[in-house]
């Protein structure tokens, strides 16, 4: 097959982790290229690459150079992967007459119903998402067909984060909380700061530092609320990182406290690297973390719940211990690379196919 992704991303984020360890993968065995708009995400990605625009829904410009790459190349399926992407692509897809799969890595509601019903069903041939409660939100509109929707769980590069070290870090306390992401107002920054320093105010003097590892248009908003909770002096931003995984290695517990997910790669590496795992159920976290076993689940925004997890794991290491292993076992049997994209290979087979059937 020959694969084109699509991905207009502005910031490297999960989406982008995603892009690249699928389309590297299938290149092995397909023909992959890749749109891109930011040589922050081309530049990460060993793929043929095309740069463009991709200023809008409905960018002209864009569109017209799109039907030139997919008839140039031959492109047989489109994977566009942000919303920006999902019209053009089925914009070209329509054009040329070729099979469009959507990728979608977080739950969302559409709410729109002519519009989505445009976006979502009627350009497109079939929908990638990487868990079961994506699935389920997308088939509360009744214009999906839950034949076209594929949950296929993101993979794990294990190869990657194995060879992948950076210099030694020193642990600036004996005990970390890590989390990871873009510093958005969706990921929950704000709640795990205040969850951390109700902890702290509980537990004057435990030796536990916050490792909060990415960079976004919230940083200074989260700083200063460190500062108004008095946790400045325990709570490290390291910003962007290109090898995060020191740090990983190096933490305790990791915690993604966001509002809305699909399932977080950021979640599924900390875990393999040995992190008791504490979340919201966002998302697909619950078909990660069974409460109690291996990880804890709090409601968003219930910082009492939040702070006792935290408690939990820091006064028993040898239950932080055990729910790490339990989670990290679950990881590896369930979300391998090698079984992402074989799935994503086979759903692409099937949707060609059966766009090929409708039109005889």
């Amino acid at each position: 097959m020959n694969i084109l992704f699509i991905n207009s991303a502005r910031t490297w984020g999960g989406t982008e982790k995603w892009v690249r360890m699928a389309a590297e993968s299938l290149s092995v065995s397909h023909k992959v290229s890749l749109v891109y708009r930011r040589a922050v995400v081309g530049d990460k990605i060993a793929v043929h690459k095309y740069r463009l625009p991709c200023i809008s829904h409905f960018d002209l410009y864009s569109l017209a150079k799109l039907v030139e790459i997919i008839k140039k190349d031959k492109i047989d399926i489109l994977i566009p992967t942000k919303r920006k992407d999902y019209v053009l692509a089925g914009l070209a897809a329509r054009i040329c007459g070729i099979t469009n799969i959507l990728r979608l890595g977080i739950v969302r509601e559409l709410k729109i119903p002519i519009v989505h019903k445009l976006i979502y069903s009627t350009m497109a041939d079939g929908i990638i998402v990487n868990a079961e409660k994506t699935r389920e939100a997308l088939l509360q509109s009744p214009f999906m067909k839950g034949k076209c929707i594929k949950v296929i769980y993101n993979g794990l590069d294990t190869d990657q984060i194995n060879e992948n070290t950076t210099q030694p870090i020193q642990k600036p306390a004996e005990f970390l909380i890590t989390t990871m992401g873009i510093l958005t107002q969706r990921k929950g920054f704000d709640f795990l700061i205040r969850g951390f320093a109700r902890f702290i105010k509980e537990n004057p003097n435990a030796d536990i530092a916050l490792i909060i590892i990415g960079e976004g248009p919230d940083r200074e908003k989260l700083i200063a609320l460190s500062k108004k909770l008095d946790v400045a002096e325990l709570t490290y931003f390291t910003g962007f990182l290109h090898t995060p995984f020191e740090w990983l290695r190096k933490s305790d517990v990791f915690a993604m406290t966001s509002i809305n997910e699909g399932i977080s790669n950021a979640l599924l590496e900390a875990i393999y690297l040995n992190n008791a795992p504490i979340s919201t159920r966002a998302g697909g976290a619950t078909e990660v973390i069974t409460d109690g076993e291996n990880g804890f689940l709090v409601p968003y925004g219930d910082e009492e719940q939040l702070t006792l997890a935290m408690k939990k794991l820091f006064t028993d290491r040898s239950l932080t211990k055990n729910i790490a292993l339990k989670a990290r076992q679950k990881v590896i049997e369930q979300f391998s690379i090698e079984h992402m994209n074989k799935k994503i290979e086979n759903f692409c087979k099937e949707m060609i196919l059966k766009k090929q059937q409708l039109k005889q």
